[in-house]
Parts: structure tokens; C-alpha cells; sequence
């Protein structure tokens, strides 16, 4: 079985959950989605993610739904769960469900009630504990969790949890977190794990040049995010930027609060991904104006990529 490790990179995609009109799962539209990822350049999958409405799931749901993922993936990729929950009994359970069905880790998020540094560091290491020897991702987005993790607490939970492989950075501004990790482990010896970053891709070309190894995000474009990763890697920081520029404007309204996952999920069914842009209630809904400026984005997008060619 695939494991996630401290080598990750490329860009692993938040996946989407597609629903029908009437609120069920649709897993016809989740085999095209994942084909859809992994066609566009995706080096892996993240699913149960705060984009991918997973709140909004039964139990039962989150493991039809991961199963028809990995069943579809069929070992392609690597797949990512997000397993944050209240207590740690429940994260055990969706932990042991994932790894059981082939995931090759899980993600966790801080609870909002942790208060200090101590509380941080004291909550990951017994979150280890209950998922024993499973390789888990920080999700560091505070915009979200209200949980601000400094450096040295990160750096913390990297010395003294193996386990923890991969740190998910959606801290904003945070750059700086980058340089202070890669300086860490350049220049003490700390061991390096894998740095994915999020906010929609909306600062990438940024942080593959602080020393990220790509994105875990998701944006209804994810060929942008495997070139700008690609072009950062290959040292062509100018071209990645290039190409950036060309979708920031769509990254960019895609980014608002509230209505950001409707406007991926219609570009998303636009582009044949999915069936419906259904969200399951409660969920944002797009007005007429709202799709006209996503198509007259779309159409000034194009435009820019051909003249870039």
C-alpha cells in the first residue's frame, strides 16, 4: 500500500464531492472528476477536506465516497483523508476507515479551543497516539481554525512526532514559515518534511521559491498549479509566474468567502468534470451576475494562454 512520507510533492488535489440536484452523492460524477485530476497533472488526491463539503457527510457517506475514490485512483496517486474531528475517538475510527480502504494517510486540523503553544503540541502528539504509526499532514490554516501554530511549535511537532510528514501551510501572510522550516532543516540538521500549501494556489509561484515541494488546494483549473510547480522545479521562475498571472484573476474570485466552492463547483461542471454544480444545503448560490463575471474571466483566461502559447 502507497504511504504518504516526507518526499511528497507535485500537487495534490482537495477533491470536490459531487452531489446531484436532489443532495445524494454522485459517484458516476466522482469517477469523471477523479479521471478529470489525474488527467490535468495531479500527483495525488486529498478528499474530506473543508472544500470537499465533508461536514456535510454521514459516516457511512465519507466511506462510500472515499472507497469510490480509491477504487477509481486504483493506485495511481496517493490519497489523503482528512480526518479532523471533535474527539480523537471519532478521528481514530475515520483514520482506521481511510487506511483500512487503502488511503495513504490523513489529514488533521487544530481544534479551535487549543489556546497556547503547549495545548498544540500536547493535542498532536495524543492525536498520534490514537492513530498509532498512520502518517498524518498539519493543516496550518488559521484564517479558518482561528489556531496561530509558530514556527517553533511546528518545528516542535516535526522533532518530536515521526508521524507527521507533511505540513499543510494556509497560514496568511506566512511565507516566512517556509524560509524558517527549510533554514531549519538546511542549516541544523532538522529533518525536512514535505511543505504543500493551500489559499486556492493564489501565492505559489511565492512559496515554491521559499523551498514548498508544490499544493495541496484545489482551484476548477489544477493544470495552473502542476506548471507553476513544474516550471518552479525546473528553474524557470519566470515562466511559472507567467502562467500564474494568466489564471490569477479566476484564482482570485474564486478565493471569496462564502461563495468560492460554488464558482469551482460551476466552472468545474462547465468543464465536464462533474454533473451539477450541486452543493449540499446549506450552501452558497451563484446570481446571474456572479456567472457573468466567471465567464467573462474564463474567456479573458483563454485569451491570455494563447498569447502565452
Amino acid at each position: 500500500m502507497m504511504r504518504l512520507n516526507e518526499e511528497a510533492k507535485g500537487v495534490y488535489v482537495i477533491a470536490l464531492t459531487p452531489f446531484t440536484e436532489t443532495g445524494d452523492l454522485d459517484l458516476d460524477s466522482t469517477d469523471r472528476m477523479v479521471d478529470f485530476y489525474l488527467e490535468r497533472g495531479a500527483t495525488g488526491l486529498t478528499v474530506l477536506g473543508m472544500m470537499g463539503e465533508a461536514q456535510k457527510l454521514t459516516i457511512e457517506e465519507s466511506q462510500t465516497y472515499v472507497r469510490r475514490i480509491l477504487r477509481r485512483v486504483d493506485g495511481r496517486v496517493p490519497v489523503v483523508a482528512g480526518v479532523s474531528a471533535a474527539g480523537f475517538a471519532q478521528m481514530q475510527a475515520l483514520t482506521s476507515m481511510v487506511m483500512d480502504d487503502g488511503a495513504a494517510g490523513v489529514m488533521s486540523a487544530p481544534p479551535s479551543s487549543l489556546r497556547n503553544d503547549q495545548q498544540i503540541v500536547t493535542y498532536y502528539k495524543q492525536a498520534a497516539e490514537f492513530i498509532g504509526d498512520t502518517p498524518f499532514v498539519l493543516q496550518d490554516f488559521p484564517l479558518v481554525t482561528s489556531v496561530t501554530i509558530p514556527v517553533s511549535v511546528i518545528q516542535t511537532i516535526i522533532d518530536q512526532i515521526p508521524t507527521c510528514v507533511c505540513l499543510k501551510h494556509e497560514d496568511w501572510p506566512g511565507l516566512s514559515k517556509i524560509t524558517a522550516l527549510r533554514t531549519a532543516s538546511e542549516t541544523t540538521g532538522k529533518r525536512r518534511i514535505s511543505i504543500l500549501c493551500g489559499n486556492g494556489g493564489v501565492f505559489l509561484p511565492e512559496e515554491m521559491a521559499r523551498g514548498a515541494d508544490g499544493a495541496m488546494t484545489g482551484f476548477a483549473y489544477p493544470e495552473m498549479m502542476r506548471d507553476v510547480v513544474h516550471y518552479s522545479e525546473q528553474g524557470n521562475p519566470e515562466r511559472a509566474q507567467d502562467i500564474f498571472d494568466a489564471y490569477l484573476p479566476l484564482a482570485r474570485y474564486e478565493q471569496q468567502p462564502g461563495l468560492g466552492l460554488s464558482i469551482r463547483k460551476y466552472i468545474m461542471a462547465k468543464r465536464g468534470a462533474i454533473a451539477t454544480p450541486a452543493l449540499r444545503k446549506p450552501g452558497g448560490a451563484l446570481s446571474s451576475a456572479d456567472i457573468s463575471e466567471i465567464e467573462r474571466l474564463i474567456a479573458r483566461q483563454d485569451r491570455r494562454l494563447k498569447e502565452l502559447g
